[in-house]
C-alpha cells in the first residue's frame, strides 16, 4: 500500500490534533459567549431575536453542509481505500505473508472481544449516571441551520463496505491487475480528498459540533467523560501489551517483561510521533534487540506497520461503547462480533491517511452500530484526541508478533532439516 512520506505523516497528524484541541476550546468560550454573554433584542412589536442564537443557526450552516458531503463520500472512502488494500495484500501472498496476516488478524480481533468485555464489566461503573441526552438524532431539531445542502450517496454504507470486500478479494484470488490499477487510481483520488478537503475542513466541523453543544448546555458532561476514557483507554493499551507478550513470551520461551522492555523505545517514540510509518526504524532496531533474526524483523515490521492495528482497534471499541453507553443507544453482543470481526479487515487501509483507522470506522459505526452524524463526529474528535495511544500499542505489539512468527519459523526450518536428513539417508 501507497504510504505518505513518513516525515509528513506524523506532521500532519500533529497539526491536525493541535487543531482539534483548539477547536475544542474555542468552541467552548464562544458557545459561552453566545449564550450567556450577547443579549436578547426584544421589538415593541413582539419580536424576540436571540443574537447568539442566531449567529450559531449561522454557523451551523457550514456543519450541516460539511455533515452531509460526509456521509456522501463515506461509501466512496470505503471502496477506494478497503478493495485495493485488500488486493494489495492478497497479490503479495506467500506462507510467511499469510501467517503474519493472519497472526496480526487474530491480536486485532482478540483486541476487539478483550475491550467490549472489559468496558462492559468496567463502563456500568466508571460512567453511572452520566448520559447525554441532547446528542441525538433530534439534536438538529434544537437549533436548526438556516439552510442547508442535500448531499444523498451513491450507495448506502452497507453496500460500500459489501462491494469493497467483494473487489478486494476478487482481485487477490484473480490477480486481475488491470482493476487493481483502477482501484489504485481511486485510492489516489480519495486520499486526495481526504487530504485536501476532508482533513482540513475536519477542525472547523468539530468546532461546530461542539459549539452547538456548549449552546445547548451540554458541553462540560461530554469533555468529562472524555477526560475518563482517555485515562482509562491508556491503561487498556497497557493490559493488552502485557497480555501479548505474554502469549509470545510462552511461545518463545522468553520472559515477556524483558521482551516488552526492550520494545521501550518503539512505544515511546510511536506516542511522539502517532505514526507507525514513521517509527518503523525504532521499531526495526527494538525487534532486534529483543533476539529476533534480521530477516524476520526486516519482514515483520514494515507489514504490520499496515495490518497489525490491534490499539487501533482497542480505541475504538472503548470509546463507542463509551458513547453509546451515555447517549442510551441499544447496545447488542451480536452487534459488535460484526462489527469487530468487519472493522479488524476494513482497517488494512487506514495507514495509508492520517487518522485513517477512524476514517474507514465510520462505514461500521453507522451501518452495524447504527452512529449518526453527531456520534461519529464525538468518535472522530475522542479518537484523534488520544491517536497516540492506539499507535504506540500497534508498533510495540509488532515486537510480540516478530517472536511469535520467528518461534513458527525456526520449527519449519527444523522440520525442513529433519526431512532433508532422512531423505539424504534413504538416498544413501
Amino acid at each position: 500500500m501507497d504510504q505518505l512520506n513518513e516525515n509528513v505523516k506524523p506532521k500532519l497528524q500533529f497539526d491536525l490534533l493541535i487543531k482539534i484541541i483548539v477547536a475544542i476550546i474555542s468552541a467552548v468560550i464562544v458557545g459561552y459567549i453566545f449564550s450567556h454573554k450577547l443579549p436578547v433584542i426584544s421589538l415593541q412589536d413582539g419580536t424576540v431575536y436571540n443574537i447568539g442564537l442566531i449567529l450559531t443557526k449561522i454557523i451551523l450552516i457550514f456543519k450541516s453542509i460539511f455533515g452531509n458531503f460526509l456521509t456522501f463520500m463515506i461509501p466512496l472512502i470505503i471502496l477506494g481505500l478497503v478493495a485495493p488494500g485488500i488486493g494489495d495484500l492478497g497479490q503479495k501472498a506467500g506462507p510467511l505473508l499469510m501467517i503474519t496476516i493472519i497472526i496480526s488478524y487474530i491480536f486485532t480481533v482478540f483486541s476487539g472481544f478483550f475491550t467490549y468485555i472489559i468496558t462492559s464489566l468496567i463502563y456500568p461503573i466508571m460512567l453511572n449516571g452520566v448520559t447525554l441526552p441532547s446528542i441525538n438524532n433530534d439534536v438538529s431539531q434544537t437549533i436548526k441551520p438556516y439552510f442547508t445542502i442535500d448531499m444523498p450517496p451513491i450507495t448506502s454504507i452497507s453496500t460500500g463496505l459489501i462491494l469493497a470486500f467483494v473487489l478486494g478479494f476478487g482481485i487477490a484470488a484473480t490477480n486481475a491487475k488491470k482493476l487493481m490499477e483502477v482501484m489504485s487510481n481511486l485510492r489516489d483520488i480519495i486520499n486526495k480528498v481526504i487530504n485536501s478537503i476532508i482533513l482540513p475542513l475536519l477542525p472547523y466541523y468539530i468546532f461546530t459540533i461542539f459549539l452547538e453543544i456548549t449552546v445547548i448546555g451540554e458541553v462540560g458532561t461530554i469533555l468529562s467523560v472524555f477526560l475518563k476514557i482517555i485515562a482509562f483507554i491508556f491503561l487498556l493499551t497497557i493490559i493488552l501489551l502485557l497480555i501479548f507478550f505474554s502469549i509470545a513470551g510462552i511461545i518463545a520461551k522468553k520472559n515477556p517483561l524483558w521482551l516488552l522492555a526492550r520494545m521501550a523505545p518503539a512505544y515511546v517514540t510511536a506516542l511522539g510521533t502517532s505514526s507507525s510509518a514513521a517509527t518503523i526504524p525504532v521499531t526495526y532496531r527494538s525487534v532486534l534487540k529483543i533476539g529476533t533474526k534480521d530477516k524476520i524483523a526486516s519482514f515483520v515490521v514494515p507489514l504490520c506497520a499496515t495490518i497489525n492495528l490491534s490499539g487501533s482497534m482497542l480505541k475504538i471499541v472503548a470509546c463507542s461503547l463509551a458513547i453509546m453507553y451515555t447517549t442510551n443507544m441499544d447496545i447488542h453482543f451480536g452487534n459488535y462480533v460484526a462489527f469487530i470481526f468487519t472493522l479488524a479487515v476494513s482497517m488494512v487501509a487506514a495507514p495509508g491517511v492520517p487518522g485513517g483507522a477512524i476514517v474507514t470506522a465510520l462505514a461500521p459505526l453507522s451501518s452495524i452500530l447504527g452512529f449518526y452524524d453527531a456520534t461519529n463526529i464525538l468518535m472522530v474528535a475522542l479518537y484523534i484526541v488520544m491517536d497516540s495511544f492506539g499507535t504506540a500499542a500497534n508498533v510495540t505489539s509488532d515486537g510480540a508478533i516478530a517472536v511469535i512468527l520467528e518461534s513458527i519459523y525456526e520449527c519449519t526450518e527444523e522440520g525442513d532439516e529433519d526431512n532433508s536428513s532422512i531423505e539424504q539417508e534413504s538416498n544413501a
